[in-house]
């Protein structure tokens, strides 16, 4: 955790393009050969406020879109700052290549060498161990297993197990939270929708409360049928609300 925090420190005291593609590696999980291959405009809109990352075909022959907050978004947004000012003719990837894609991984794996030792890491860290990070911090912060095989594109339940850094802090914290507040003992709350908006605005935030609700509760159930229901209510919600959001109020 430590080492993880240093190295971030030290990539965004850089805000170099090498930099930048690190940061991006180890808050999306991505190997460094996919992000070798991102194209310019792998940057999607998933919805109001959504947004993805496009990893095109990677190590299993498998792509995938890969949720990202307001901070990855600002990384790409850097990384295509960087490519426009690169010499090389526009080529359609994010990532100019001076020769081969070999070539530039090569550059990318010395760079980070060269920062673990500007931020005095005595361990060695390749490029993968982000991938590992990211995958550990993505449990930690609730995220399904099998969410968590679909972000690092695993064909696997086994594969995806590899990648997990389960601290004896974690399994203590799981064990005492299930002890102290069973999930089939622990009461649902009781809230009333209330928006303090009027009109479309208050629209727009009681569905947003109730797609809240809705997903906390479907949280707490085992996989199955109701479970699943609920999946595909929220997914309408998530389309209501779009469509909502498109609606002009009179007189505006």
């Amino acid at each position: 955790m430590q080492q993880d925090q240093l190295l971030q420190q030290e990539l965004l005291r850089r805000n170099d393009l090498c930099a930048n593609v690190f940061l991006l590696l180890r808050h999306t999980g991505m190997r460094i050969g996919e992000a070798a291959d991102l194209s310019f405009d792998c940057l999607h809109a998933s919805g109001t406020d959504q947004w993805a990352i496009h990893v095109p075909l990677g190590k299993l022959k498998t792509e995938r879109m890969v949720p990202v907050d307001s901070f990855v978004c600002e990384l790409v947004q850097r990384l295509r700052f960087f490519r426009s000012l690169d010499p090389l003719p526009a080529d359609g990837r994010l990532l100019a290549r001076s020769s081969t894609r070999e070539a530039l991984i090569r550059q990318l794996r010395r760079y980070l060498h060269s920062v673990c030792a500007e931020a005095d890491i005595a361990k060695r860290i390749v490029p993968h161990q982000l991938r590992h990070t990211y995958t550990s911090e993505m449990l930690r912060s609730g995220v399904e297993f099998l969410s968590i095989m679909k972000l690092l594109g695993h064909a696997s339940p086994e594969m995806t197990m590899l990648y997990l850094d389960i601290a004896l802090t974690d399994l203590q914290r799981e064990f005492h939270a299930a002890r102290s507040e069973p999930r089939h003992l622990a009461p649902q709350p009781r809230a009333q929708v209330v928006s303090a908006h009027a009109g479309l605005d208050g629209v727009v935030d009681s569905l947003r409360a109730t797609q809240h609700l809705v997903e906390m509760f479907r949280r707490t159930l085992p996989d199955g049928a109701p479970r699943r229901c609920l999946d595909h209510l929220s997914n309408r919600l998530t389309k209501i609300l779009s469509e909502v959001r498109k609606l002009d109020p009179p007189g505006k």
